[in-house]
């Protein structure tokens, strides 16, 4: 028996108990993984197949979870764009750096506006500049070639932080400052401003403006004829006259030209397209993200996919184009699942996929405020959660999480445990081996202990839930306990009454009027009741009073760990100031052209109205579904077979029957 507890066997022994562990690190340690981010615009979780919906057809993104992990408690740190964004990619509260709104506005609407990610904050795009990888954010926009083609490191993509200080053209909000060695997108997000005829979202939200500015413009000329001499005669008239002239003209410049002004593209500090086009962005945007991945196969990359969709103005390939029981936002759904679908069988024909992480992702719940002037929904459904964007009832932040990783996490697996958006950056720094910032606190935890399986809790005992820059919810997850608590402080009131959306004002907001407070707070279970039907009471509940104070206490402790910071969503960060307005457009872009189609070409997504099953149920490399096929031409539409990048050559979309009609008319 001695022989056993050598000092040899003791040294082989505690190998073995660690050989689990030392497994995934040396994998990491020897291979860096490539990254696929995706994050869709107002997707809510009841839109996709593999979390319930049997209308909308799904199979890509269905394949996708049955490939990897399906995360069934995922939580936006926010339930609007700006500080849901700001928080996924800083991995910390937007309170902590000042990403929240004080007032009405939540998230920014002016491209021409002051306020920003301050500059300070680390984002997980700059832990992955130092460790050697190349980075790139990809929205839906025009997909060009830059001059500097031979530059890997490139940011294309949605930004929605901020662009300039001071001036036009300082960008020191710029997503070069955070990480991003080039940048292509729009620094602005999509809005129905951007598309003819699809109304404005500021006529919506502010409806009153154009009759104000009426109203002081009439008021100043009948002032101008009619005021007596005694108050000053035809001088005080005429300076009133010319306010009000100018009021009415600056509205009505800003009224027609808002679209121009916020519906841009810029290639790193340039703008280069005003308004940017929107016909077949989603097809364009997958190819780009296509000549990125082939061109850095060699060397681990990032890749952050934010696509436009489904945010109104909708839009989608017109060859997607049907009349499906949900009209262009289905339509809209399944081009983001074909795009997903055509991202993820590159990587398998690059013999990537086994070393890249895939992850999908909404960055907040359906936007059910969301209905063309026409009357049709331009929403989508959040399951059997309540309300949508803009509340943190569970249908605003309870959102997709899929992550695939073939070479290391199961297949299928389903985690219903509470995780954040948060949770990616430090996920992403293990995964990268990168060192965590220690002079910040981060709010996100990593996520591969629960994705591996190893463990069973989240690591998130208490979450908070902002609305603005007001604590608004409590979640808590208690040790030992599968009770899932949440305390609501205040509630939106919902317009019209009984509705669970605020169509008034098209958002949610965050203070008096329109929210109602809460003393005792609103008290659920989620384990019991998901939807948040029937809150709890001290009568009904009999561990009321020690919930609640162990949320207290988790409150007292959160509020302590804030540091005072400059808010960026303060009125003079949020208005619009046309002296930021970057006006400059540079040289047209060059189209780039098609990529090697050899195995890589996806089959569209099948027809509204089926159950999904077929493409969702195949296994990895199975044929999909039996739909159009969706192919790239090249110039004089012959498919392009060289290289990834051919300058000058035009791209559409058409599906094989086009096809077949056209080559058979030549």
């Amino acid at each position: 028996m001695k022989g056993l507890f050598t000092p040899p066997c003791l040294l082989l022994f505690l190998l073995l108990l660690l050989l689990p562990v030392s497994s995934a690190t040396s994998f990491w340690a020897k291979e860096k993984p490539n990254i696929v981010l995706m994050m869709v615009d107002d997707l809510g979780i009841g839109d996709l197949g593999c979390y319930g919906n049997n209308t909308i057809s799904t199979p890509y993104i269905d394949r996708l979870a049955q490939m990897g992990v399906r995360l069934t408690q995922h939580l936006a740190a926010a339930p609007l764009c700006t500080p849901s964004r700001a928080a996924f990619l800083t991995g910390r509260y937007p309170v902590r750096s000042g990403m929240v709104g004080l007032g009405r506005v939540g998230a920014y609407i002016f491209s021409a506006s002051s306020g920003g990610l301050p500059s300070n904050e680390v984002t997980f795009a700059k832990l992955a500049q130092g460790q050697g990888y190349n980075t790139a954010l990809i929205e839906g926009v025009r997909l060009t070639l830059s001059s500097r083609g031979a530059t890997d490191q490139k940011t294309h993509g949605k930004w929605h932080l901020g662009l300039n200080c001071e001036r036009a053209g300082d960008h020191c909000h710029h997503p070069a400052n955070h990480g991003f060695d080039l940048f292509y997108g729009t620094p602005m997000t999509h809005l129905r401003d951007c598309i003819a005829g699809h109304g404005s979202v500021f006529a919506q939200v502010w409806p009153y403006v154009r009759y104000v500015v009426a109203a002081s413009f009439w008021t100043a000329v009948l002032c101008f004829a009619c005021l007596p001499t005694p108050f000053g005669g035809w001088r005080v008239g005429l300076g009133l006259l010319l306010i009000g002239a100018a009021a009415a003209g600056l509205y009505l410049v800003f009224d027609h030209l808002i679209g121009a002004l916020n519906c841009v593209l810029m290639r790193d500090q340039q703008v280069v397209e005003k308004p940017y086009v929107s016909e077949d962005l989603t097809a364009r945007m997958t190819w780009e993200a296509v000549d990125f991945m082939e061109r850095n196969s060699g060397k681990p990359f990032l890749l952050f996919l934010s696509f436009l969709q489904v945010h109104t103005a909708l839009f989608a390939t017109p060859t997607l184009r049907e009349s499906g029981p949900h009209g262009i936002y289905g339509d809209a759904v399944r081009e983001v699942d074909w795009a997903v679908g055509f991202v993820v069988d590159t990587l398998e024909r690059l013999n990537l996929r086994g070393n890249t992480l895939v992850y999908l992702t909404s960055d907040q719940g359906a936007h059910l405020e969301e209905v063309s002037d026409q009357g049709e929904v331009h929403h989508g459904s959040n399951g059997v959660y309540k309300a949508g964007k803009s509340t943190n009832w569970e249908g605003g932040i309870r959102v997709p999480g899929i992550l695939s990783l073939p070479g290391l996490l199961p297949r299928g697996r389903v985690v219903d445990q509470p995780t954040s958006h948060m949770d990616l950056l430090p996920t992403l720094t293990a995964l990268m081996g990168a060192p965590l910032p220690h002079d910040r606190q981060l709010d996100g935890h990593d996520l591969m202990p629960l994705l591996l399986g190893r463990a069973t809790r989240s690591s998130h005992e208490f979450l908070f839930h902002y609305c603005n820059a007001h604590l608004n919810a409590v979640r808590w997850h208690p040790p030992n306990s599968d009770a899932a608590w949440k305390a609501f402080y205040f509630t939106p009131v919902f317009t019209p009454p009984g509705g669970e959306s605020c169509t008034d004002t098209l958002v949610c907001l965050c203070h008096a009027p329109y929210v109602t407070h809460h003393d005792p707070p609103l008290l659920y279970d989620l384990s019991r009741d998901p939807s948040e039907a029937t809150p709890l009471t001290p009568t009904t509940e009999p561990r009321f009073a020690v919930v609640m104070a162990a949320m207290a206490a988790a409150v007292e402790r959160h509020l302590a760990s804030l540091e005072p910071a400059d808010n960026q969503m303060a009125l003079g960060h949020v208005l619009w100031k046309p002296w930021l307005q970057d006006v400059h457009v540079g040289m047209p872009e060059v189209a780039l052209g098609p990529s090697r189609v050899g195995g890589a070409h996806v089959d569209a997504p099948p027809s509204e109205g089926g159950d999904g099953e077929g493409a969702a149920g195949g296994e990895e490399g199975e044929a999909v579904a039996e739909a159009p096929v969706i192919i790239l031409l090249g110039e004089g539409g012959r498919v392009g077979g060289g290289g990834s990048r051919v300058e000058g050559r035009e791209r559409a979309c058409e599906t094989e029957r086009d096809r077949g009609e056209r080559e058979g008319e030549s």
